[in-house]
């Protein structure tokens, strides 16, 4: 980077001294008018050049921009009818306004519409658009090795989700288990649970199990199950309420800013029609 601006100060040196409005930038050249800057330079280049590389890659980016704005002023002055440019140009600067507008006034409103209150009611609504469409379950699960100390008092543990056995359970799991997780207090997908597990199992009727193969012992405590089909907990599908209640609130606002605009328009004489 020292040898990149060292290169970037020599084309600054020999570049136009004419006095200009700037903006605080320093130009490095100038083609009909137009600068190139050495802050845009210093964006597009590579970290770790060499002195040779810098200069080499200041001189091919300078030549590149230089014969991009010649192209641009000979088109400009060969393309016979204009009208139509200006007028894709100006729609494409209209709807980039338009755009920007309506996407910090969504802001302020989503954020206003998007409380936790807001997707609870918006959920308690809609029940009907959250059903599972695969089992979801809370619990622990624990894998450990094949002789691993102590499995009489692990397959006591595994079974209670009271603070004292959890506690025995993960200060055992930091020097003997595999893998530990605990999601006795959120709702996870049975997929992720039963895809660790050995050998494939039914979690209806059993909850409690121990499974092993020849190298590991797996426990797996199941104390909430609900089945696809099934009304699909709050909490699970929170960010999917929020998503849904996003994409309501804003396709409402924009149709309602459109109208409000629209009548008070032609309350104020704004719009005529010949």
């Amino acid at each position: 980077m020292r040898f990149f601006l060292f290169a970037i100060i020599l084309f600054s040196f020999f570049s136009c001294s004419e006095k200009q409005e700037h903006k605080g930038k320093t130009p490095l050249v100038e083609v009909n008018g137009m600068f190139l800057y050495k802050e845009d330079v210093v964006k597009s280049t590579l970290v770790g050049l060499s002195a040779a590389d810098s200069l080499r890659f200041v001189k091919d980016y300078i030549r590149k921009w230089s014969e991009s704005v010649l192209l641009y002023e000979k088109a400009k002055n060969n393309i016979p009818d204009n009208e139509e440019i200006e007028r894709m140009v100006n729609n494409y600067k209209r709807d980039l306004i338009v755009n920007a507008y309506q996407s910090e006034l969504l802001n302020q409103k989503l954020n206003a519409d998007t409380t936790n209150q807001a997707l609870v009611d918006y959920y308690e609504i809609n029940k009907g658009l959250f059903v599972l469409e695969e089992p979801v379950l809370k619990g622990l699960f624990i894998k450990v090795p094949l002789h691993a100390p102590q499995l009489v008092k692990v397959r006591q543990w595994y079974q209670k989700d009271t603070p004292e056995t959890v506690d025995h359970l993960e200060k055992y799991s930091l020097q003997n288990a595999v893998s530990y997780e605990y999601f006795y207090d959120k709702w996870v997908s049975a997929s992720e649970v039963l895809e660790k597990l050995p050998q494939h199992i039914s979690l209806t009727g059993k909850r409690k199990m121990e499974l092993k193969d020849t190298a590991y012992h797996y426990f797996l405590n199941v104390t909430d199950f609900l089945d696809k089909g099934e009304l699909a907990p709050f909490d699970f599908v929170q960010v999917k309420v929020k998503e849904m209640l996003m994409n309501h609130s804003k396709q409402t606002f924009i149709k309602e800013l459109k109208e409000n605009l629209y009548q008070k328009a032609v309350e104020n004489g704004e719009i005529i029609n010949y």
